[in-house]
């Protein structure tokens, strides 16, 4: 008889084809079994009595910004957020860190603080930029989990937008390697040219933010991507996309059979741009929240399920770069801090909405782990890893300086509230959070994880 490290009793499990009530016995960070009932003589109980089990979230889009900018975000208190949002694998970009992930030598030295810090789970992004198409090859094979190109400017001298030459030369590159290329698809040159005109008018309120930002500039440069990816065979995953006319365009070249994926983000689903009119540089991100009948859409797309993924895009800064009292909105820091809520998020909506809770795991869990190589991950079944947020529906959650785990507290989700609560996260086995807390040991629980390909590496 199996001798368990843990089961999880009387839990009700999302599974891919919906939810049960079983119990789950977990061994070497593993799941040996399911079943109605699971003996639990003299074994370590987790009691999820009234309580969904969630596969762990997979985060494919969060912004850590070690080393070098430890300062706005680091894998410590980073991964102690995306834990008590039920998050078991992220994915960090590989900008703001300086170095940037560019390099060899960057995506280790990231490797190994991410091992000594991380609570959960995590894969790395390498960069595609300028220059650097030389180096991709080796960030391959050393482990990236796919690479990350900008369409728009970015602001941040470390990595460079991609002009139209390195995007088609680094995208067949990419290819031939088997990799994904994650971008942000907004047209430079009508963003950069649009707030030219804008400044040399004066004009930098919330509405002219939003104005210098406009959907046709996220469409062109999803449209003109897709027609690469069509000439390079490239694998294209798109990030934070924010409206329906995008979404339109992909879905005409899934249909070509384009191999491409889509996600957008928690804030773009239940924020729009009156919080940007109302609170200011803490709901400024890009692309902008869209107004409120763009929201409506998009709640609308995700319900169709147009999108394969939610993600966070966790952008975090210190609070001088989002100072509320800059009058000048476009000098205000770019990026919305929330990664510790995607799933609370989506359940929310699903709750509003009446959508399957086997749903939001597929979308927060099962697709990043199938489209990513992370076979190991995703699903609650026998074999998987035993990873596993577990959620209550009986108490709200309202944000709060005091239960929001990001080094800065600022954020446009401070007081809103969820219709539920994360009351423990298991990672490969091991509880790393509970009723609120990051547990002690919890520190020994994250490592590195390479797509299935890179499984040989170390």
């Amino acid at each position: 008889m199996v001798q368990f490290d843990l089961i999880i009793k009387d839990g009700t499990v999302v599974f891919p084809n919906g939810v049960d009530k079983v119990d789950l016995g977990i061994k070497d960070g593993k799941i040996v079994l399911i079943d109605k009932v699971i003996p639990i003589e003299g074994i370590k109980v987790w009691d999820a009595k009234n309580q969904y089990v969630f596969p762990g979230m997979i985060d494919v889009h969060v912004h850590f910004s070690e080393p070098g900018r430890e300062h706005w975000e680091g894998f410590l208190t980073g991964s102690q957020m995306m834990a008590a949002g039920g998050c078991t694998t992220y994915f960090d970009m590989p900008l703001n860190g300086i170095p940037s992930t560019v390099t060899q030598e960057a995506l280790h030295e990231k490797v190994r603080l991410g091992n000594e810090k991380s609570c959960v789970d995590f894969s790395l992004w390498g960069g595609l930029v300028p220059g650097n198409e030389s180096s991709l090859e080796g960030l391959a094979r050393d482990g990236v989990i796919g690479f990350k190109a900008f369409l728009s400017t970015t602001g941040n001298k470390e990595f460079e937008a991609v002009d139209d030459l390195t995007l088609l030369n680094g995208m067949k590159i990419i290819a031939k390697l088997g990799k994904v290329l994650a971008l942000h698809s907004e047209s430079a040159a009508m963003t950069d040219w649009l707030k030219e005109q804008k400044e040399q008018e004066g004009k930098v309120s919330a509405d002219d933010y939003l104005e210098t930002r406009p959907i046709i500039a996220e469409v062109e440069a999803v449209e003109r991507a897709i027609y690469y990816s069509e000439l390079t065979g490239c694998a294209l995953h798109f990030v934070h996309i924010s409206s329906a006319k995008a979404i339109e365009k992909i879905e005409q070249a899934k249909s070509r059979g384009l191999d491409l994926t889509v996600e957008t983000c928690p804030h773009y689903l239940l924020f729009n741009h009156d919080h940007l009119r109302e609170l200011g540089t803490v709901a400024k991100c890009a692309p902008p929240l869209r107004e409120k009948n763009e929201q409506e859409k998009l709640i609308s797309l995700l319900i169709n399920q147009k999108f394969d993924m939610v993600s966070s895009d966790h952008s975090p800064c210190p609070y001088d770069l989002k100072d509320p009292n800059v009058h000048n909105l476009f000098e205000a820091w770019g990026g919305i801090s929330g990664g510790q809520f995607t799933l609370l998020s989506m359940i929310k909506l699903a709750l509003n909405y009446d959508i399957p809770f086997e749903l939001v795991a597929k979308w927060t869990a099962e697709a990043p782990a199938k489209r990513f190589g992370l076979s190991d991950k995703g699903q609650i079944r026998v074999g998987a890893d035993a990873d596993f947020a577990i959620v209550s529906l009986e108490k709200p959650f309202v944000v709060s300086k005091g239960n929001f785990y990001a080094k800065h507290k600022d954020s446009l989700y401070m007081n809103y509230s969820f219709p539920c609560r994360i009351v423990g996260t298991i990672n490969r086995g091991n509880a790393v959070f509970k009723n609120g807390e990051i547990l002690d040991g919890a520190l020994s629980c994250g490592g590195w994880i390479k797509p299935i390909e890179n499984a040989a590496i170390k």
